[in-house]
């Protein structure tokens, strides 16, 4: 069973998963999905349609408009924004206000276990790797690779991450193709400008 607090404004036609948690002044809007075990913040929005895997983080005042897709253990930071609109504008080129019908919402699409730092904004439609982490402050522009660490306006890679969550360090006793995590002590292959994680042997 979910919990939504007193505050919180959650529609009628939301689905909320098992263990769910819906803080203070928080919106679901309808049509919403969250799956279990999911952390909804003080003041976080949830846009319409917006679905969400199991186990994810939405932290306080945080922005996800739809048509965002999160999948499984994604972390949203405090006052991220994901956004969804290329172009914006208030108004037509006649100047009448814009409706619904004037403009067509994109959107972020983030994969699993990637973390998304405060105050991070990521600018549909572009798309998050697995186990990405993009830092605080962050203006994401374009597509992060899987266990890419992005930062800065506009974001770029400046280097690797596990599903640790910590910088990944190179193994110094192969060609530089080579991370290890120093956490976990897990290690990742890179090529053509991509991670993966590595097949244990034995």
């Amino acid at each position: 069973m979910a919990f939504v607090s007193d505050s919180a404004d959650v529609a009628q036609n939301a689905k909320l998963g098992a263990g769910t948690k819906i803080w203070h002044l928080a919106e679901v809007r309808g049509d919403a999905e969250l799956g279990e075990n999911c952390i909804v913040g003080r003041g976080a929005y949830i846009g319409t349609g917006v679905r969400v895997g199991d186990n994810c983080k939405i932290q306080n005042d945080a922005l996800v408009y739809e048509p965002a897709v999160l999948a499984a253990g994604v972390f949203i930071g405090p006052a991220v924004v994901l956004t969804n609109d290329t172009y914006p504008r208030a108004v037509n080129p006649d100047g009448s206000q814009k409706s619904a019908s004037d403009w067509a919402p994109v959107g972020v699409t983030i994969a699993e276990g990637a973390a998304i730092g405060a105050r991070a904004v990521c600018v549909a439609p572009v798309r998050i790797g697995a186990w990405a982490t993009v830092a605080a402050g962050a203006v994401v522009t374009r597509d992060v690779p899987d266990f890419a660490l992005v930062a800065g306006v506009p974001a770029r890679r400046i280097g690797w991450v596990g599903k640790a969550g910590a910088p990944l360090r190179q193994d110094g006793a192969h060609d530089g193709a080579h991370w290890v995590c120093p956490l976990t002590g897990t290690t990742y292959t890179e090529a053509d400008g991509a991670l993966t994680e590595s097949t244990p042997t034995g």
